[in-house]
């Protein structure tokens, strides 16, 4: 099983958990040791629904874009590594004359 919480569980679930325990029908533990986590990320989590339980999501909200570099360093090292005709064996690049 997958160790963040948003691939294992749906928004609903967590959601009804949280309020089970908000409404004192369901002890910490029992949630703890259904979702796998520890209790600091649960009263996290907690926190999070009380504030706003109609919009609560455990979703994955990424704030920057992974794997990308800033478009003028990449100009910058097209322009300083041409690999108009790369030998991918190690050697240097092949200059090609016609004969």
């Amino acid at each position: 099983m997958s160790k963040q919480l948003h691939k294992n569980f749906t928004d609903e679930q967590v959601k009804l958990l949280l309020k089970s325990y908000v409404d004192k029908e369901i002890k910490i533990d029992y949630i703890l040791q259904m979702l796998r986590i520890k209790r600091r990320r649960f009263f996290l989590l907690l926190a999070k629904y009380r504030k706003d339980p109609d919009n609560f999501s455990i979703q994955y909200e990424r704030k920057t874009i992974n794997r990308k570099i800033d478009p003028d360093i990449e100009k910058n090292i097209v322009k300083e590594v041409p690999i108009n005709y790369y030998n991918y064996s190690g050697l240097p690049p092949i200059k090609r004359t016609l004969s």
